[in-house]
């Protein structure tokens, strides 16, 4: 298992009812390009109680400096404007935040 010690944790919600529309278009056109930059997400998941209309998704990165140069390169991939184009009317708001593990004695050699 990859350790990560920063985590960009990034909350997009999207207008109502487009959901589907929103997660086809982030399968198709943003998964390649940020599958080919920034590995696999450590997860995605919808809102089920709060705030609705809600995904979230999790990139691990070993740490700040991994995290600027690979976002910087996808960022340059010829695909990526594609994406942003096609889920701009699609998203009503962003979040993004930067969380740091904290490594915790109880949970050393943890594997969940």
């Amino acid at each position: 298992m990859i350790e990560h010690a920063i985590v960009d944790l990034r909350v997009y919600t999207i207008a109502l009812r487009k959901m589907p529309e929103f997660i086809d278009v982030f399968d198709r056109l943003a998964m390649p390009v940020q599958l080919k930059y920034l590995g696999r997400p450590i997860g995605m998941f919808t809102s089920a109680v709060g705030p609705l209309n809600q995904i979230t998704h999790l990139w691990g990165f070993p740490d700040m400096g991994e995290f600027e140069r690979r976002h910087g390169a996808r960022d340059k991939d010829p695909d990526w404007p594609a994406y942003l184009k096609a889920s701009g009317p699609l998203i009503v708001a962003q979040e993004n935040r930067l969380i740091r593990r904290v490594d915790l004695p109880s949970l050393a050699g943890s594997s969940s």
